[in-house]
């Protein structure tokens, strides 16, 4: 029999699973450098936003037609929508990687989209909460990421100074994709976060449809899936699309038939697998949290996710040439962060 506690604490486990899935799952990406980006980034989507949902969506879901026949159309739309706009986000995620590392992409992306993925969707559903205490509260935590975001890309522009005068091998090492100035890159992730947020309005707004979906039969986390198949196929759409364009313009589908190309072949699938499961595997946490879902799992997912993103920068060396201001000034920003994810946590008990 499964108590309370028991279903709590393996909340709390799947969500630090999640995280740490989310925050590892670019790491691959350093060493795949014997391809072109688009060719790494079309197999990964195929594995993340189409096979991994229809697959879930097919094992979980009952009555597909009727729930989709039941939901409301706009609920539907909208959340097509909305994951057609996010997957412009994951492109900018993507190359954001490919043109300042793995820490400083995930650390700005994470930041953007935890503290606009609270300030949006109350902005936008009700306004009026912004005079409330739960508002005052995000309003404030998304003001305190706003100055780490701040202090981590001093510390990017910093290393980008710092690492001007080096061999760009033993910068970027066998990363894919092309370097870029670091306003470019920040550019990218600030795109991309803004997007991740517009992806937390969809999911926000498809509520109805888990509603309908659980009143069939279904589990909340089967309902869930449904929303997912919607959001990240339509959301593929945008990528492929790209992709497809990158191919033709650098005729680089040829690199897929090239000699001993298995170990890309892998590495590749596995970042589509290690992204697509922290989806599912938050979304299996989620209804073992209960109440305490968006308080306790969220903002530890995202430290999670944070926290490893900067250990596995670390660990690739991204920041080996670097001096130790530009390191000191990452370590505030990330600091800074962390008590940002922790304040809007603790804004939806506020609720």
């Amino acid at each position: 029999m499964v108590t309370g506690e028991s279903a709590l604490a393996w909340g709390i486990f799947l969500a630090v699973l999640s995280g740490l899935m989310n925050g590892v799952f670019t790491l691959p990406m350093r060493f795949l450098g014997r391809w072109a980006w688009e060719n790494v980034w079309a197999l990964f989507i195929l594995v993340s936003c189409v096979l991994m949902p229809t697959v879930m969506a097919l094992a979980t879901v009952s009555r597909f037609e009727d729930i989709l026949r039941m939901a409301p159309t706009r609920v539907i739309v909208f959340a097509a929508v909305a994951g057609f706009a996010w997957g412009f986000g994951a492109i900018m995620f993507g190359q954001g990687v490919s043109a300042i590392g793995i820490s400083m992409a995930n650390t700005l992306v994470l930041a953007i989209s935890s503290s606009l993925g609270s300030f949006l969707p109350i902005l936008i559903l009700a306004p009026e909460r912004l005079l409330q205490p739960q508002g005052g509260a995000i309003v404030l935590g998304t003001v305190v990421a706003i100055l780490g975001i701040c202090a981590c890309g001093y510390a990017g522009f910093l290393r980008e100074r710092s690492e001007e005068n080096q061999d760009a091998k033993k910068v970027r090492g066998d990363m894919v994709g092309q370097a870029r100035p670091f306003w470019v890159g920040l550019l990218l992730c600030t795109g991309a976060g803004l997007l991740s947020a517009v992806f937390n309005i969809g999911y926000s707004s498809a509520q109805e449809l888990i509603a309908v979906a659980t009143r069939l039969g279904n589990s909340p986390f089967a309902g869930s899936n449904m929303v997912w198949l919607l959001m990240l196929t339509s959301g593929a759409v945008a990528n492929l699309a790209f992709c497809a364009y990158l191919f033709r313009k650098n005729r680089s589908w040829t690199k897929y038939y090239n000699q001993n190309v298995s170990p890309l072949y892998a590495l590749a699938i596995l970042m589509g697998l290690l992204w697509g499961g922290s989806i599912f595997v938050y979304g299996a946490a989620a209804p073992r949290l209960g109440k305490l879902g968006p308080a306790i799992g969220w903002p530890l997912s995202l430290t999670m996710g944070l926290l490893t993103a900067n250990l596995c920068g670390m660990l690739a060396g991204e920041w080996k040439l670097s001096r130790r201001k530009e390191r000191v000034w990452m370590l505030v920003g990330l600091a800074i962060l962390l008590v940002a994810i922790i304040a809007l946590g603790w804004s939806s008990t506020l609720a």
